[in-house]
This record gives structure tokens, C-alpha cells and sequence, in this order.
């Protein structure tokens, strides 16, 4: 499956994926997938990364292009009280996004 449909289906089914970005291991809540420039980005919740919660979770933006060995990983997830779907950025460049 294509990392866009994947991240689709993990958003959908609000299923944390595991991917690696940057050369490290993430485990992630996607919660919205849109482009910008043309290329697709989704931001997400890193739950865990390199091994380890991080300090703060916050909402990062994570270039698709970018994320390799993506898997759907069966852990459910909240939505974030960070996460703003109406912000400015998204707008007119949603493709998806948790309801």
C-alpha cells in the first residue's frame, strides 16, 4: 500500500502507524493529511521516538516523501487538544483529516 493511503487508513481507523523519518523510528497519531507546494504532508503526534516518549508531545508536520517503512500498528489514539483543523494552514489544502 502507498504511504498516502496508508497514512488515509491509519487516520480513518485513528491507528498510530510506525515509520521512520530522518533515520529514526516513530511511532505516530496521524491527524491530518494536506499539501503544501505540491507535496503532501501530514501532521502527526510523535508517541514514540527513537525508543522513547518524548519530554512534550507536540503536533509536528512530517513530509511524506520523507517517511519510509510505514506500517499501521493496532493502537488507538485521541485526537490532540493541539491539533487546530481550522488553522490557516490548512486551509483549501486539506485531503484529510480526523473528524
Amino acid at each position: 500500500m502507498s504511504g498516502h493511503l496508508l497514512i488515509l487508513q491509519a487516520i480513518a481507523l485513528k491507528k498510530c502507524l510506525s515509520a521512520t523519518y530522518n533515520r529514526v523510528e516513530m511511532k505516530l497519531a496521524p491527524h491530518i493529511l494536506y499539501t503544501r507546494h505540491g507535496d503532501m504532508h501530514m501532521d502527526a503526534v510523535a508517541l514514540i521516538k527513537a525508543g522513547r516518549e518524548p519530554k512534550e508531545f507536540k503536533l509536528g508536520t512530517f513530509k511524506v516523501m520523507g517517511l519510509s517503512d510505514m506500517a499501521l500498528v493496532d493502537e488507538d489514539f485521541d485526537a490532540s487538544p493541539l491539533f487546530e483543523p481550522w488553522a490557516d494552514k490548512y486551509r483549501a489544502e486539506t485531503l484529510f483529516a480526523l473528524e
